[in-house]
């Protein structure tokens, strides 16, 4: 008998797992937890052959069908031939930002035509073969967004997106860091973000009748490990304290200018013109990196003078203020939970998510809307935002996180008919990515000097944050109380910095200084940060008034010029 994955078998063998053949047919299956079945990250779908594994274990209970944890399902007989595929869901990807008239916008992109000849700033790299495009890059931990534009008209012309292919070395940014730090596997994510990129890049082309040459420049913004990975720096050092990458250290020391990189597409070996450059966003400080550079330059934060936040709200937030012309920023660690990992029928937005949800007095759903309309299989975040909200708002659940009407219930029967529970354990996980959400507001403003009802506006990045119910964001503490009406939802503003970086060459040095110019916070040496992050995980708003800090000697603060 065997195993087998899209066709290719390998002779079955008992005591194995479904991850072991994985590995063995070089099949990418996510997973951060060692394979202990902790994460729930490495479903696969048993298309034939269940009966030849083990029954479900405890950390599989939450499944049903023909799904396993790949890490869990053991052979056991060899009666029947095993086939597998890992679970893989287009999730629904924000692939824009909401675009609102921009006076300063203008076309000056770095590769201009003249003549025949193609240029990139005053050098020739090739003659013109009939078109001049470059690529926007929003490299996420999660997902990945591809905008491909015209530079001779400025227009996009094409866009892509897709799951980030480097979950098989974990959901977020540190277990990709200690993946990266195993033997043998080194430079593993590194070709599976280049090849999944340039796929991307082809993709586009051959989309609107052209071909990777035509591709002149790429624009990357990502967080400070995904850009590292890509341009094939070690990102060991941001995984340590300070949590810095190597570029960072290395402008401290004064041996680069700033911390934007620049390669070749030859170099990086991505598909594109063999002389196209590859333009990587500068980094902020230590884990707030070029994505939130490109989401400041999309909002174009403090330009008016006005007190703005932006929170760009993942698996790693980001959170900078702009305050009487001075920028504080900070990342906030907060973890999968709200992009369903480690709550029990948690999930991304893929479709058959609920993604709104109203109560019953029972705790029970009494209305609820899924992704694409498909009977409910899960909750994505949105949803479970709802979810607290409306336990709190119909006094079900305490601020602690403790069914109120029942102390002692693990779990409550949220869709009976689905067989989809919601459990104090989930709340507590939910709990904790909810405080370093709180924590970062919390502390920038508060040493900014600036209360929630101070905020002129406040920003929210991201496709989470798109689909959020900010009311109810705000009635459980994962957003700052600023008055609704300020409350301003941008989308996706990581791909919009990088397509605007893209067209116009004139705001790169800008945004070079203003990532030096932010003073960035790390949360953790706060004094009182334990007692923050205590409260944050009470499902409760945020106070208007924040109490003051401990002394301390606090960071210099620099003004933006």
């Amino acid at each position: 008998m065997t195993v087998s994955h899209l066709g290719t078998t390998r002779e079955l063998r008992i005591g194995r797992t479904i991850f072991d053949y994985a590995d063995e047919l070089s099949v990418e299956v996510p997973t951060s937890c060692l394979r202990t079945g902790r994460c729930h990250e490495c479903v696969v779908e048993v298309a034939e052959g269940m009966e030849s594994l083990a029954p479900r274990t405890e950390p599989e209970s939450f499944l049903r069908g023909d799904f396993r944890l790949a890490c869990q399902a053991r052979i056991v007989s060899d009666e029947h031939p095993i086939r597998f595929e890992p679970l893989r869901r287009r999730p629904r990807i924000l692939e824009s930002g909401r675009r609102r008239p921009d006076p300063e916008e203008r076309l000056d992109p770095m590769v201009i035509r003249t003549g025949d000849q193609v240029r990139y700033g005053g050098e020739v790299i090739d003659t013109y073969r009939g078109a001049i495009l470059g690529v926007a890059v929003d490299l996420g931990t999660t997902t990945v967004v591809l905008e491909l534009v015209d530079l001779e008209s400025g227009q996009t012309v094409s866009v892509t997106s897709f799951e980030n292919p480097q979950q098989f070395g974990g959901s977020d940014v540190m277990n990709r860091i200690s993946y990266e730090a195993r033997r043998g596997v080194a430079g593993e994510l590194r070709n599976a973000a280049v090849a999944a990129v340039g796929q991307g890049i082809r993709e586009m082309v051959g989309h609107v009748g052209k071909r990777p040459p035509h591709v002149y420049e790429i624009v990357v913004a990502a967080n400070s490990t995904m850009r590292d990975i890509l341009f094939g720096i070690d990102v060991q050092s941001i995984g340590q304290k300070p949590y810095k990458s190597l570029i960072e250290h290395e402008y401290l020391d004064g041996r680069r200018p700033n911390t934007a990189l620049l390669a070749t597409s030859r170099e990086l070996g991505l598909r594109a013109n063999r002389r196209a450059r590859v333009y990587g966003l500068p980094l902020i400080a230590s884990h707030v990196g070029a994505d939130a550079v490109a989401c400041l330059e999309t909002v174009r934060l403090g330009r008016t003078g006005a007190t703005e936040m932006l929170v760009d709200i993942g698996t790693n937030t980001e959170v900078v203020l702009h305050h009487q012309g001075r920028l504080y920023a900070a990342s906030c660690p907060a973890g999968p939970a709200f992009e369903g990992g480690l709550v029990t029928y948690g999930m991304r937005a893929y479709d058959g998510a609920i993604e709104s949800i109203r109560l019953a007095g029972d705790g029970s759903a009494a209305s609820y809307q899924t992704i694409g309309g498909a009977p409910p299989s899960g909750i994505c975040g949105s949803g479970l935002t709802d979810l607290l909200a409306e336990l709190r708002r119909l006094d079900l659940m305490t601020p602690l996180g403790v069914f109120a009407k029942d102390r002692k219930l693990a779990a409550i029967d949220l869709v009976p008919e689905r067989g989809i529970t919601f459990s104090r354990r989930d709340i507590g996980n939910l709990a904790q990515a909810k405080a370093a959400n709180y924590c970062g507001q919390f502390i920038v403003m508060r040493t900014a000097g600036v209360t929630p009802s101070g905020i002129d506006r406040l920003y929210l990045a991201g496709g989470f944050a798109n689909y959020l119910d900010v009311r109810n964001a705000i009635e459980i503490g994962l957003i700052a109380p600023v008055p609704e009406e300020r409350v301003v939802k941008v989308g996706n503003a990581s791909i919009e910095g990088a397509r605007a970086l893209l067209v116009d060459r004139t705001r790169r040095p800008r945004a070079e200084e203003l990532a030096k110019r932010v003073t960035h916070l790390e949360l953790e040496t706060t004094p009182d940060f334990f007692e923050i992050f205590v409260e944050g995980c009470q499902m409760k708003p945020m106070p208007d008034t924040l109490p003051p800090a401990p002394e301390s000697a606090g960071p210099a603060v620099p003004e933006l010029v």
